[in-house]
């Protein structure tokens, strides 16, 4: 492409193909606003436009001719959001638009169809069928289109999606409601049918009960740790751990205690209320609730405080104070979000908050709601994400109602509803194919808890994504997950491997994948909480999306799946890279020859470790060592190229007494490249050293 390439414009755009007309008329009429050359963060032609009459709005990144390949990779996010996220997105291993160009492929991304409302289930819109796929879908086939006019050829381009969590579902729904749209797609950290809100409201639960034990359960399934995690637990505690174990939550991942908040239930919550509104009385008021049959319980984390506004809290005031308003988290610091409010106050302000005349009682205060009980919004309830002192800070909350609520109105802080909301989970039980549901069957199979009239989790899935995940699609599709996942509990990824398995039969692997990626969490943001006991997975991920492109485009086999067992909720993978396959490689790290030693400061520590590489997917790039906890990795040790394993040794002096956990992080790609940017795969493992 050059500088003087014809522009694509308003008069001038690609006709919409007749038969995509057909699928969808309601996108009938595409138009191009922007069509010019871009630098960064490579070379590309930018194209931005939409469809007459919709609120949907696409962005296309095209390569130069001579690094096109003749497919695209579009990025469907967790909800409907800006269609300029990956030009936002800094250079580097993270950066769509250079991932795919080096890829071959040109890049898609859209609004999803325009906003949602977070107060009803799913967040739906009049038709939820237009963000849960039918704007995606439009967009790729515009795309098409536009491609073929840049690239002068009649050659359809290969479409594949890719989306995690609520893109994940969206991503699956995409593929299932639609036909010749998408060859290929990768969901990721996906959930299942039952995932809403019940992975959110037994962690929930757990965080409540367990929430002066979480430093001494860590200890425990840390490296060199006793393994017992229920050792010193009340019996309630015991309890609670199991619970949520059960139900898959991965043990390791409880290090991020302090600051994992709440997640995605910030944005479900009010559409949990919208649902089931009967719940939220029958658990104070009827037996077999625990609000009822246990309200001692709750003695120190129930808060009703009746007062008046004193005033609103802009965004700006927050950051003063150093309160942190992000709804989905609790970092332990000072800090704004912004990124789903809207302004409502004056001059274009964004009202985060609110400060109250008094403080309400000191709780541990997970989220709650502030009912306003006088003036212009009586009647009406805003979610809340925290109490800081005197200023409750807002969830994601109705912009009209923030407007109408003014100093010296009557409200009332209360966080009954959300107290109840996390042991939803027990009033929810679906049929044998959820087994994590077993421990709240009694042995004749029957709910020992009340049941509910609804399973509200299907409501929100079909919402989303348009599907009920029933593993019916055409095409290919490899699954990535994560081990380490606290908000799409791993067992769920094989939940839908099951749902098409049940449909293909013995053909499933002619069009399945599913990788888990060990030590990974949920998010795909480029900061890891914590670089000592976390990896990335996006090398997981941008090997998987070249790897579906190799398997539809020219018959060339993905590795096999991960090979794994699911115990008691958990999921569980080999020790070895040639037993566990998938393409993630395999790390192990030892320390005098075991995962725990004491020394004395000043002496001599002798570490060893591998990394080895699952068959056919490549070799390992890069062994780093991190020995104080900083994350730096500032060791590294030497790699003969092209080897699938390497047996590594090296030693360190510990010279200040305390405890220590060093990590060896391996690095493995497809073609042994150690200069590429992408499709980097990582592993770490990690022993205990205690010095004194």
């Amino acid at each position: 492409m050059s500088d003087s390439h014809q522009k694509l414009t308003q008069n001038a755009a690609p006709e919409m193909h007749s038969a995509a007309i057909e699928a969808d008329p309601l996108f009938a009429e595409p138009y191009i606003d922007i069509d010019e050359q871009r630098e960064e963060p490579v070379r590309h032609r930018y194209i931005h436009g939409g469809f007459t009459g919709t609120e949907t709005r696409f962005s296309y990144y095209f390569p130069p001719t001579d690094q096109y390949e003749g497919r695209f990779f579009q990025h469907i996010t967790p909800i409907p959001d800006s269609e300029n996220l990956a030009s936002r997105m800094p250079a580097g291993e993270y950066n769509k638009i250079g991932f795919s160009m080096d890829s071959g492929a040109y890049f898609v991304e859209t609004n999803g169809g325009g906003s949602l409302d977070f107060s009803t289930p799913g967040g739906t819109r009049a038709d939820p069928t237009i963000t849960a796929y039918r704007a995606n879908a439009a967009a790729a086939r515009y795309s098409r289109a536009v491609a073929k006019a840049i690239y002068e050829t009649d050659k359809r381009p290969y479409g594949y999606a890719y989306g995690g969590s609520g893109g994940g579902y969206r991503t699956i729904g995409s593929i299932e409601n639609t036909t010749g749209v998408w060859d290929g797609v990768v969901p990721y950290v996906i959930g299942s049918t039952m995932a809403i809100p019940n992975m959110f409201s037994v962690r929930m639960h757990a965080m409540r009960i367990l929430r002066d034990k979480f430093p001494q359960i860590v200890d425990a399934v840390e490296p060199g740790g006793s393994g017992n995690p229920y050792a010193g637990l009340t019996e309630e505690e015991a309890a609670a751990l199991r619970e949520v174990t059960q139900m898959g939550f991965p043990p390791p991942s409880w290090f991020g205690h302090k600051n994992m908040g709440v997640h995605g239930f910030a944005a479900l919550y009010q559409g949990v209320v919208a649902a089931d509104p009967g719940y939220f009385t029958d658990f104070w008021t009827r037996p077999g609730y625990l609000g009822f049959d246990d309200p001692d319980s709750f003695e120190g984390y129930r808060v009703q405080f009746e007062t008046t506004v004193a005033g609103p809290v802009t965004a700006a005031e927050a950051a003063r104070l150093h309160i942190y308003t992000n709804p989905w988290d609790d970092k332990a610091r000072g800090g704004v979000d912004t990124a789903f409010r809207v302004p409502t106050g004056a001059d274009g302000e964004k009202i985060v908050g609110f400060r109250l005349v008094g403080t309400p009682p000191e709780v541990d205060f997970l989220g709650g709601d502030l009912a306003i009980l006088s003036g212009d919004a009586a009647g009406k309830t805003l979610p809340l994400a925290r109490i800081a002192d005197d200023v409750v800070v807002l969830g994601i909350a109705d912009a009209a109602a923030v407007k109408r609520l003014q100093a010296g109105d009557k409200v009332r802080v209360d966080n009954s509803n959300f107290l109840a909301a996390q042991t939803y989970h027990r009033h929810q039980v679906p049929g044998p194919d959820f087994p994590v549901w077993d421990q709240f069957r009694s042995a004749d199979g029957q709910p020992i808890y009340p049941q509910r009239p609804t399973l509200i989790g299907p409501l929100f899935v079909q919402a989303t994504s348009g599907s009920q995940m029933t593993g019916q699609f055409e095409g290919k599709m490899i699954v990535v997950a994560s081990l380490w996942d606290r908000e799409a509990m791993p067992w769920q990824a094989d939940w839908y491997r099951q749902r098409v398995a049940g449909h293909f039969g013995d053909r499933a692997d002619d069009h399945f994948r599913l990788y888990y990626t060990d030590h990974a969490l949920h998010g795909d943001e480029p900061a890891l909480e914590d670089q000592t006991r976390v990896v990335s997975y996006q090398g997981v991920l941008q090997q998987t999306l070249r790897d579906l492109a190799a398997w539809v485009e020219k018959g060339v086999e993905a590795p096999a799946s991960t090979h794994y067992d699911i115990i008691d909720g958990q999921v569980v993978v080999p020790d070895s890279a040639a037993e566990r396959e998938g393409i993630q490689p395999v790390v192990a790290i030892a320390v005098n020859g075991g995962k725990r030693i004491e020394v004395n400061a000043g002496e001599p520590v002798q570490f060893t470790g591998t990394i080895t590489v699952p068959p056919g997917t490549g070799s390992v790039i890069r062994a780093e060592w991190d020995f104080d906890g900083t994350g730096n990795f500032a060791h590294s040790s030497p790699i003969v190229t092209g080897e699938r394993s390497v047996t590594l040794s090296t030693s360190h002096n510990f010279d200040t007494p305390g405890t220590y956990f060093p990590a060896l992080r391996g690095i493995s790609q497809r073609r042994g490249d150690p200069d590429t940017l992408y499709a980097r795969i990582w592993n770490l493992d990690r022993v205990r050293v205690v010095v004194q």
